[in-house]
């Protein structure tokens, strides 16, 4: 009965420590500059925004490719028209 429950709360620690290294993974990625590639928007399969943060410096708009992040100034004029476009695409 005690090597279960030793068992048991290792296995629980593993588990805590795999959750906090993957949560901290994930919020390392982001934008940290803006592309300046122009994209065309027929390539583009949507986008996400990312708010600054502790760990992301900037506002950003992040637009989705196949296989691919570009970041995008949120003010610029042709980051508003990609964004505007992905929505008229929008089922």
């Amino acid at each position: 009965m005690t090597s279960g429950r030793v068992f048991l709360l290792a296995a629980l620690c593993s588990l805590f420590i795999l959750t906090t290294f993957i949560d901290s993974t994930e919020s390392a990625r982001c934008c940290l500059c803006y592309s300046r590639r122009h994209l065309k928007c027929s390539r583009l399969l949507g986008y996400t925004i990312q708010t600054s943060t502790a760990s992301c410096d900037i506002e950003a708009i992040i637009f989705h490719g196949k296989g691919t992040f570009i970041c995008a100034d949120p003010l610029s004029s042709h980051t508003q028209k990609l964004k505007r476009c992905l929505e008229r695409r929008r089922p």
